[in-house]
């Protein structure tokens, strides 16, 4: 079975100011030509559809024109809901919608309920697990933590179970959104770590064939039979040397798996450049740069002039402008944000509480500020489904 494994489309999201509309449309109608062109037999679609929970309405008719062209190939598409993604709206009329081969899986409660598709071997389960909000879904799976591990266990629990009660020649996928240890993050991806942690093992995906993964923007491999997609497009100057693709997975008869990444189209290339504004402007060296997306980061120890104008004459898609005088770290005019780069919000309070008392917190007030933070995250989710 030839399976395409795409994620985070993100569909509404801008890059900087510009909108990103027509190049998600462009990704749109690439993929469907792949799809016809390599003779696909299945589509998984491995969450983040949308970059909002409430979408603004030109990403939902992108969405619809997906859809359509997508059921116009006869296809079978499985998609889940991302962290991004408000489950209960991308679910609505999930029923009606599988009809045409869509099969939008969106309810934790059906984690061990496989969508089977067969092909000339046999049959193969897939299995959509959305997004799990730890302390959302504890309860529904009996988890003994509320953390990322302990509720995708549970849930690949069930699909375990489901798998023993079918033909020992079905093969099995597995669509999930999560932080899988040892893949590479980037900065467009929104934080879901629970009590300091966001990362999950490979190993609690053990005894499936493939794991189509989404969340993370980069297409990695995790192992053989463990992949990120990433994002088709880029949504942060630090995807810059990212290889925008999905992954074209050959499931065989006995579950052996061979994948080859097919490029997805590239709107403008991305940029990043560095030093100080004069040179910038003088360098023959950044000529290639003349047509991308830049971020410039300006080094001068003082704040020249109309910087982004001056830019924009040589650079005319500068989108962002990044001061970083060259001082050393004790300087006391070092900024604010500098010194915080890299740092979670629970490491900054930390830091704060430091500041103030002269101590840092001990185990126990680190335990209140993880608790405090990941209760005001799983509220925010709350608060996100019901809009």
């Amino acid at each position: 079975m030839r399976i395409l494994h795409t994620s985070d489309w993100h569909l509404g999201r801008a890059f900087h100011r510009v909108n990103m509309l027509g190049a998600q449309a462009e990704f749109i109608a690439h993929l469907v030509r792949c799809v016809r062109e390599r003779e696909v037999d299945a589509v998984v679609v491995a969450g983040d559809v949308y970059d909002r929970a409430v979408p603004p309405l030109a990403a939902v008719e992108l969405f619809d024109d997906a859809l359509h062209r997508l059921a116009e190939l006869g296809v079978p598409t499985v998609m889940i809901s991302g962290n991004h993604d408000s489950a209960r709206r991308l679910g609505v009329g999930a029923g009606l919608i599988g009809r045409a081969g869509i099969h939008l899986r969106t309810d934790v409660s059906a984690c061990g309920t496989p969508v089977v598709l067969a092909d000339a071997h046999g049959d193969v389960a897939f299995y959509g697990l959305p997004y799990l909000e730890p302390a959302l879904v504890k309860d529904e799976f009996g988890a003994d933590k509320a953390d990322h591990e302990a509720v995708l266990a549970a849930a690949m629990g069930r699909v375990r179970a489901d798998l023993a009660t079918r033909a020992g020649s079905t093969r099995s996928v597995v669509l999930a959104h999560a932080f899988v240890t040892g893949g590479e993050p980037s900065d467009s991806e929104r934080d879901i770590s629970v009590g300091g942690v966001a990362s999950v093992p490979a190993g609690v995906f053990d005894g499936v064939d493939y794991v189509a993964l989404g969340h993370l923007h980069g297409s990695q491999v995790i192992t053989a039979r463990v992949r990120y997609s990433g994002s088709p497009l880029a949504y942060s100057f630090s995807e810059t040397g990212h290889r925008k693709s999905m992954w074209l997975v050959d499931l065989g008869a006995d579950g052996t798996v061979e994948a080859e990444r097919v490029d997805c189209p590239v709107p403008r290339p991305l940029a990043r450049i560095r030093g100080a504004l004069e040179d910038l402007l003088a360098d023959p060296e950044l000529a290639r740069y003349e047509d991308a997306w830049v971020e410039a980061t300006l080094t001068d120890p003082v704040r020249p002039a109309d910087p982004m104008a001056r830019l924009s004459e040589r650079f005319p898609h500068t989108l962002a402008l990044v001061f970083a005088p060259e001082r050393s770290p004790e300087d006391p005019d070092v900024s604010y944000a500098r010194r915080l780069a890299g740092r979670d919000d629970r490491q900054i309070a930390e830091d704060f509480v430091a500041h103030v008392r002269g101590a840092g917190p001990d185990e126990r007030e680190q335990a209140v500020l993880r608790d405090a933070f990941d209760a005001v995250r799983a509220d925010e989710a709350v608060r996100e489904g019901r809009r």
